[in-house]
């Protein structure tokens, strides 16, 4: 059992807090150039959620969360899974098309449409893992690639199997049936809306991450071969199919996050259904360090913005937009910061060393790089 290290803690702090003030600092420079209320704006973004508005961060947050959790498979790896936002429209639209024929009563339909969902995904996913074992194709280009196939191909299926909105111009998939649809939580008191119920799918999720990573053979080799493919191997590693099972493991897990809005707000996939998703779990995935409670905490800081978001133009004059601003300098900021943070630990440990060695034998040299 590992023993609890506080500078290896609070350095994991560090760069996240140094990531927001960076982001805080360059947003305030920007709206003071371009003439905007500064102060305005952050008391707006900064002021207290309405419990409303706490339950559409409670609900986004659980969106991203699955949506960075599926980019992390991934990133524990090395493996950069773009294609999260396509595997999730596929599964989505998939899963929204098994839910409406209604073939299997409510609760069932529910956990047979979650392993459609899944497999979905997964099979959107084994394409680039099939591409970059068998042809060396960067998942990076694949993935990206893949993202714009899935957009045109599920716009073409939606128009075949499309069921057009009494009293309006969207059209959808068959909605699911009553009993399939989950009404919520009200465990906001005073608020009009309720909490997604499957939440609780993201903390399964949440667990399951931490559990088969950090306890299981399958962990252990995933981490082992992002380290050092080399060693991997050299350890009995198959590392081509550690690859494919990495890859479609990340896409599965993509093919959950358009679940909660299927089954508690949507009811079914249209032209509405909310997009964008998967590029916002990278952000998130890295700012939370690819750890999940450091995820969890950087989906609701999201989640936070974009409600907040919501209020600046009425209030403080200014573009929504201001927001992605906020956002995008956080993604730069924390790569920044990240790899500062790792130097100053680098840094750190070589001075301890040289200080170990040197109280055990004072006439030895100090280890190179270890010198002030």
């Amino acid at each position: 059992m590992s023993r609890f290290n506080p500078r290896k803690a609070l350095l994991g702090v560090a760069a996240p807090v140094l990531a927001l003030l960076v982001a805080f600092l360059i947003t305030s420079l920007l709206l003071l150039l371009f003439g905007d209320p500064v102060g305005e704006v952050w008391s707006t973004i900064l002021s207290a959620p309405k419990p409303r508005q706490l339950v559409q961060i409670i609900n986004e947050a659980t969106i991203l969360y699955l949506s960075a959790i599926a980019v992390a498979v991934g990133f524990r790896m090395n493996i950069f899974n773009i294609g999260v936002d396509g595997q999730y429209r596929i599964a989505a639209f998939a899963g929204a098309v098994f839910a409406g024929q209604a073939w299997f009563p409510g609760p069932i339909n529910i956990l047979l449409t979650l392993i459609v969902a899944m497999a979905a995904g997964g099979f959107w996913a084994w394409i680039a893992a099939f591409l970059k074992v068998k042809r060396g194709v960067s998942e990076v280009i694949s993935t990206i690639m893949l993202n714009a196939i899935a957009t045109g191909l599920v716009q073409w299926l939606l128009l075949k199997v499309a069921v057009k909105q009494p009293g309006s111009n969207t059209i959808s998939t068959e909605p699911i049936p009553e009993s399939s649809q989950l009404g919520g939580l009200a465990l906001i008191p005073g608020a009009s809306n309720k909490v997604y119920t499957l939440i609780f799918l993201a903390l399964i999720v949440g667990f399951g991450y931490w559990f088969v990573l950090g306890k299981t053979r399958f962990g252990f080799d995933l981490r082992a071969t992002g380290r050092s493919e080399s060693a991997a191997v050299a350890s009995g590693v198959k590392v081509p199919r550690m690859v494919v099972s990495t890859i479609v493991a990340s896409g599965a897990l993509a093919g959950l996050i358009g679940m909660p809005l299927l089954f508690g707000q949507d009811y079914s996939y249209g032209t509405t259904f909310q997009a964008g998703l998967g590029f916002a779990g990278i952000g998130i995935a890295l700012l939370g360090r690819n750890h999940p409670i450091g995820i969890a905490l950087a989906a609701l800081l999201w989640a936070f913005l974009n409600v907040q978001a919501n209020a600046l133009q009425i209030q403080a004059g200014v573009a929504t937009e201001v927001v992605n601003i906020i956002q995008g300098t956080i993604i730069f900021a924390v790569v920044v910061a990240y790899e500062l943070i790792r130097r100053a630990d680098v840094r750190l440990e070589q001075h301890r060393v040289a200080r170990e060695l040197a109280s055990a034998n004072p006439n030895a040299p100090a280890p190179e790089g270890a010198k002030a």
